[in-house]
């Protein structure tokens, strides 16, 4: 294996009878792409595979802070341990109240906060990406209302188990899906008319979620209102484990299909071009999408914004050209653990749901990005 800068193909000379392709005849790319790093290729050349030094740098930079993140959410609050206490914990070499706090109570809301992070930024990443639009993210489209509406009915009519709740909230997000994709039948899902289409279409579900809750009893009302609020309280090692296993089968085809993701980014035309089936890779990321935002709303209820903020401050961090779907699960999980450890500590001993510190933070980045994407359209 080497490393070579990778550098453009000059263009074909014209011979004396064949006339210069003209601008029109090849189509242009959605937006502009400036590919940097190096490429490193086997000697034969039939690997190859592009490395990006600020992005390794600054994945690597949210992996350390990931770190520290867990490291205070595992050793501080009502019970306070030392690191050392916290590694035996872990390795079974405690058996007192310090393994019961770390693996019984901490652990499992840590993990669970962590894969959801990661679910819905790498849920975010793709449907940003073949949408092309900073807002085309499941909890502005309708996916997680979605989501939420199919995990209501299970709780509210059928009184699921977390099993059937999770099934229920990966029914409701697709069907979501489909019916969007119904209302943009030929349109495609470019350009803000998806937007504004899903944010009719979540406002209907946020609609048909209040009824549901009006249906219900006192008791289940008071549950389901909770869990729409969005909470990692009382998470368990089922809702850990629920959660960790969709991510575990989900995120490798999605980081699989990523490098197609970045030639549908250059245009359907330039992407065919390469040889990528432009319908089949849509559907595809889009089911996974939907599939990573169902699964994390069934666990915590909708948590919202991490979906829209984690992608870009990842490729704002790496400056990466590519969609970037491990710096973004990495930046997703280190938002919702952050959030958590905000709400855990600077307003104990109240018990607030991580997905109020989520929306409060996700609504002024919201507000900051419609200021700045008016002010790019003017400019």
């Amino acid at each position: 294996m080497k490393a070579v800068p990778e550098t453009a193909a000059p263009a074909p000379t014209p011979g004396p009878h064949r006339k210069p392709p003209t601008p029109a005849a090849y189509p242009a790319p959605s937006r502009p792409r400036i590919v940097t790093g190096r490429v490193v290729r086997t000697r034969g050349g039939g690997l190859s595979l592009r490395f990006q030094g600020r992005a390794a740098a600054g994945t690597a930079a949210l992996l350390l802070a990931l770190v520290v993140v867990m490291g205070a959410i595992l050793t501080t609050g009502d019970f306070e341990l030392s690191i050392g206490e916290v590694v035996k914990a872990l390795t079974g070499n405690d058996t007192g109240i310090a393994d019961f706090i770390v693996n019984t109570v901490r652990m499992p809301r840590l993990l669970t906060a962590v894969c959801v992070g990661a679910a819905l930024a790498v849920s975010g990443a793709i449907l940003q990406s073949l949408t092309g639009n900073s807002l085309g993210t499941p909890d502005i489209i309708g996916f997680t209302n979605g989501s939420a509406t199919g995990a209501l009915l299970v709780i509210v009519v059928w009184h699921g188990s977390m099993t059937q709740i999770a099934l229920g909230a990966l029914a409701g997000g697709l069907a979501t899906a489909a019916a969007i994709s119904l209302l943009l039948l030929g349109r495609g899902l470019q350009g803000f008319r998806l937007v504004v289409v899903g944010i009719g279409v979540s406002a209907l579900l946020l609609a048909l979620n209040s009824y549901l809750i009006t249906r219900a009893s006192w008791q289940e009302a008071l549950e389901a209102q909770a869990w729409l609020v969005g909470s990692l309280g009382n998470r368990g090692w089922v809702h850990a484990s629920a959660i960790g296993l969709a991510v575990l089968v989900l995120l490798p085809p999605a980081l699989f299909l990523s490098r197609r993701l970045s030639m549908v980014e250059m245009g359907d035309g330039i992407a065919t071009a390469l040889g990528v089936n432009v319908t089949r890779t849509r559907a595809i990321l889009l089911v996974i999408s939907v599939a990573l935002a169902a699964f994390a709303t069934a666990v915590t209820g909708p948590i919202l914004f991490i979906a829209l903020a984690a992608p870009q401050l990842a490729r704002g961090l790496t400056r990466s050209s590519a969609p970037g779907l491990v710096s973004s699960a990495v930046m997703g999980a280190l938002l919702l653990a952050l959030s958590d450890l905000a709400v855990q500590r600077l307003f104990a001993p109240a018990l607030l749901p991580v997905g109020t510190a989520t929306g409060t933070i996700g609504g002024l980045y919201l507000i900051w990005l419609l200021i700045t994407e008016s002010r790019k359209s003017r400019s």
